[in-house]
């Protein structure tokens, strides 16, 4: 088919929409708001509140960056699209979407693997820990993590720029996003298709594999823990970044690993929602709800604020 019928593609026109639709704006709005105020709360948490200036805590701002990025990335152009009677995007627009999308996704992959090497490094090598996980190892290992998530983004972005389109350009989605270009390009997409592929193994695969090895190794350190409060310390400081990286593996390897059989537009696009709309919404509740040190000062700073209210 290349060269056949192919049509210079201006803007694509997101299927996921049928018409204005209220109820969507309304609901995509209230998620941005709580991803937007949940994280900047913890960005504020951790750089007002001296006891949570520490490696750990200093990943977790960045997550919180990342989860503001995915967030502003998406949403925005979600909500104008709501109200319109015929939702589109402009090509150039697409094409900056899914790179800064998957740049992110890309820097979150290496981010958690980095933030369970730290869990690993304070619990089975706490002796070590200070010149392990040194203020200029943590800076470089999330100027690592973004820019790891960057370059692998900029491959499939250049690759994407490469697909043809014939006709109408339709995406079967709401946001621009390297499966759903796949789907609507007429030209050969092989080699996205294995790039993808190969990529997800080694920016998806590799880092969650790395964080399961460091997890049964924080296991067998903390079960040999004489002191019962010592393992209770541990294992709520670990479970809340294990689900945090259970949620964000479990939705980012079904939204680019999907089955070529059987698909559901609609399935497709509610776990791409959930990946890159729903998490970061979800991540700073996690943080704050189930780890004390966050949670003690967040009440802190609440009752500074109300005392310097009144």
């Amino acid at each position: 088919m290349a060269g056949e019928n192919q049509t210079q593609v201006t803007e694509f026109m997101l299927l996921g929409f049928s018409h204005g639709q209220p109820f969507l704006f309304i609901l995509f709005l209230a998620i941005y708001m709580v991803t937007l105020l949940g994280n900047l709360a913890i960005l504020a948490i951790v750089s007002l509140d001296p006891h949570l200036h520490n490696p750990m805590y200093f990943f977790l701002s960045h997550l919180s960056c990342l989860d503001i990025c995915y967030s502003s990335v998406t949403v925005p152009k979600i909500l104008a699209n709501a109200l319109r009677s015929q939702a589109t995007i402009s090509y150039c627009g697409c094409l900056a979407q899914m790179f800064f999308l998957m740049g992110c996704a890309g820097a979150e992959c290496a981010l958690l693997a980095v933030m369970a090497y730290d869990r690993y490094a304070a619990i089975c090598q706490p002796l070590h820990y200070v010149h392990t996980m040194s203020r200029s190892v943590c800076m470089a290992a999330a100027a690592g993590c973004w820019l790891w998530g960057m370059l692998d983004s900029a491959m499939h972005t250049l690759l994407a720029s490469k697909l043809s389109f014939c006709g109408a350009a339709h995406l079967q989605h709401i946001f621009c996003d390297a499966p759903p270009l796949l789907r609507a390009a007429c030209s050969n997409t092989h080699p996205t298709e294995v790039a993808l592929h190969v990529a997800s193994v080694f920016v998806g695969l590799s880092p969650f594999l790395f964080v399961i090895i460091s997890y049964l190794r924080i296991l067998a350190a903390v079960i040999g823990m004489p002191v019962a409060a010592g393992r209770h310390k541990a294992f709520s400081t670990c479970s809340t970044h294990l689900l945090v990286v259970t949620l964000y593996f479990v939705t980012a390897n079904l939204n680019y690993n999907r089955p070529s059989t059987g698909y559901s537009p609609v399935a497709d696009m509610l776990v791409s929602a959930l990946y890159c709309i729903v998490t970061p919404m979800l991540n700073p509740l996690i943080y704050s709800l189930r780890n004390q040190e966050v949670r003690g000062a967040l009440q802190k700073a609440l009752r500074g604020w109300g005392a310097w209210g009144t």
